[in-house]
């Protein structure tokens, strides 16, 4: 063998040497890593389902955004500036939005009118959004 034959040789026995190691060594083959993200997809989706079947079977509502605590108990009567009083809003701005979100259909409201006035009655299940 000439020196450039070699050279070749030896080269391309340590590339099939380290391709060897690493597939030894556990690394991850584009569509293994494709699944695996896909996998974790689901699984986060899987939890958030669990955890949104929980709360509906938990009488109350959901409370998002910078509050004390998101899971208000639902009682009869109760209303949006209740459920946000509930909830302790802890930014010191007042929101700029509020977002109501019920069966799966979302109705924004103006903090102002709550300020007015406008209170909102809840139903079980509802999803109050706060935005600061």
């Amino acid at each position: 063998m000439d020196g450039r034959r070699k050279i070749f040789f030896i080269g391309g026995a340590l590339a099939v040497l380290s391709i060897t190691a690493a597939w030894l060594s556990g690394c991850t083959t584009k569509s293994k890593a494709q699944a695996e993200a896909r996998e974790a997809y689901l699984a986060g989706q899987n939890a958030a389902l669990r955890q949104q079947q929980a709360q509906a079977q938990t009488p109350g509502v959901t409370v998002t955004g910078p509050v004390q605590n998101s899971q208000v108990p639902w009682v009869a009567g109760l209303t949006l500036a209740q459920a946000i009083a509930t909830a302790n809003y802890l930014d010191s701005h007042e929101p700029r939005e509020i977002v109501i979100t019920r069966q799966g259909e979302s109705a924004k409201l103006a903090p102002k009118e709550l300020l007015n006035g406008a209170d909102v009655p809840l139903e079980p299940g509802d999803v109050i959004e706060i935005h600061p």
